[in-house]
C-alpha cells in the first residue's frame, strides 16, 4: 500500500482509524507493517497488502486458483476484451471516472481491477482470498489502487464513502449473499451507484446442472489434489469436446453440462491452448468453492428494492443476472 492511502482504511471491528507502525518501505510503498488502532486492534501489512482477515478461510480455492492462473482471464493475454465488455455494458459507466473513489469487492486475479484503474478513479478493491497477492503483481504498481484482503461482512472502509460499488463474480460463492448485497449497498455515499452480478438460479440452470450434482462431492476436497483431477480429466476429454462443440446450437451447452468448460463461442480468436487453459480453470472454478449459491431475478430484484435503491435495472447479463442502481440522494 501506499501511504497516502491510509485515510482509506478503517478498522473493520470498530470503525476507528488506523495508524501505521513498525513499516518497512519499499520503492515509495509500505511492503511490511502493522496497522493499529488506539484501543488496540492490529493488522498485519504483508507483501505490500494490509491483511484484515486469517490466511485460511472458505475461499483457500480462489487463492490457489489465481495463483496458479495469474494471467489466464486477462483480456490481453487472451487476445479478447470480455472484461472490459463486461464491465461497461453491465454497468452503464462512463470510461472516465477522474475523481471518484470506487470499491471493487472480490477482486480475483485482477482481471477487473485493470480496467477500473483505467478509468482514472482512485480504485479500493479487496478479495477475502491470497488472490490479492496476484492482483498485486499485476496491478499495484498503480497509484490510484488500494488492495487489501478483507472479509465482506466486515470491511475495513467508512460507510456511505464510495462514488460507485463494483462486484461481480463473488456474492454466490459467500455464506450469505442477501446479506453479503447489503453489506456493499451500506458503502455508498448518496446517489452512488452500485453494479453486481450472481449466477442465474432456474429450474434447468440449478437442478439439471451437473455441477450441482458433482459439487456435494468436490467443494471440501483439498485444491491441489481436485486441481489435478480436474486437469486429467479436461485433458481426457479435450479430443471430443472440440467435436462436441462444432454441433449446431447445442455443441458448446453439451460440453457445459460434461463439466468441460468451453469458451469457443465467447473467444473465437482464441488458440487451442487458451481454450484449455480456461477449460482447466473454469471447471475447477465450477467444482471446488465452498459456496455456489445463485439466485433468480425476482429475488435479485427484491434485494435491491428492500435496500431501498433507486433506479433498479435487473436483467439476465453474461454471467448469470445482473442489476444497476443508485442510492437515493439526501
Amino acid at each position: 500500500m501506499r501511504l497516502e492511502h491510509l485515510k482509506y482504511l478503517r478498522c473493520p471491528k470498530t470503525g476507528a482509524e488506523l495508524s501505521l507502525v513498525n513499516e518497512v518501505m519499499e520503492n515509495d510503498r509500505v511492503k511490511e507493517g502493522r496497522l493499529v488502532t488506539k484501543t488496540g486492534e492490529s493488522y498485519d501489512i504483508i507483501k505490500f497488502v494490509p491483511r484484515f482477515v486469517e490466511a485460511d478461510n472458505y475461499a483457500e480455492n480462489f487463492g490457489f486458483e489465481w495463483k496458479l492462473h495469474n494471467r489466464t482471464q486477462f483480456d490481453g493475454d487472451a487476445n479478447h476484451k470480455m472484461s472490459e465488455d463486461r464491465i461497461f455494458d453491465v454497468s452503464g459507466w462512463g470510461r472516465d471516472l477522474s475523481g471518484e473513489i470506487l470499491l471493487e469487492a472480490g477482486s480475483g486475479s485482477g482481471r477487473f481491477s485493470e480496467h477500473l484503474l483505467a478509468t482514472g478513479a482512485m480504485v479500493v478493491s479487496f478479495d477475502f482470498s491470497q488472490a490479492v497477492e496476484p492482483n498485486y503483481e499485476s496491478n499495484g504498481q498503480h497509484k490510484n489502487l488500494l488492495l487489501v484482503q478483507a472479509n465482506i461482512y466486515e470491511m475495513p472502509f467508512e460507510k456511505g464513502f464510495f462514488d460507485k460499488v463494483f462486484c461481480f463474480g463473488v456474492l454466490q460463492h459467500t455464506p450469505d449473499p442477501e446479506a453479503s448485497f447489503v453489506a456493499l449497498t451500506q458503502m455508498l455515499k448518496p446517489g452512488a451507484k452500485i453494479t453486481t452480478d450472481i449466477y442465474l438460479k432456474t429450474f434447468k440452470r440449478f437442478y439439471l446442472n451437473t455441477r450441482y450434482w458433482v459439487r456435494p462431492f468436490t467443494r471440501t476436497m483439498e485444491s491441489e489434489k481436485l486441481y489435478a483431477r480436474c486437469k486429467g480429466y479436461i485433458d481426457f476429454m479435450w479430443p471430443l469436446a472440440r467435436i462436441i462443440r462444432k454441433i449446431p446450437k447445442i455443441g458448446e451447452a453439451i460440453n457445459w453440462r460434461l463439466l468441460i468448460a468451453d469458451y469457443a463461442q465467447q473467444m473465437p480468436d482464441a488458440s487451442d491452448a487458451t481454450l484449455k487453459e480456461w477449460a482447466y480453470l473454469d471447471t475447477f472454478d465450477m467444482l471446488s468453492p465452498a459456496f455456489d449459491i445463485p439466485a433468480s431475478p425476482a429475488t435479485f430484484q427484491n434485494w435491491h428494492e428492500q435496500a431501498k435503491l433507486e433506479n433498479i435495472h435487473v436483467r439476465l447479463g453474461p454471467n448469470g443476472v445482473v442489476g444497476t442502481a443508485n442510492k437515493a440522494k439526501d
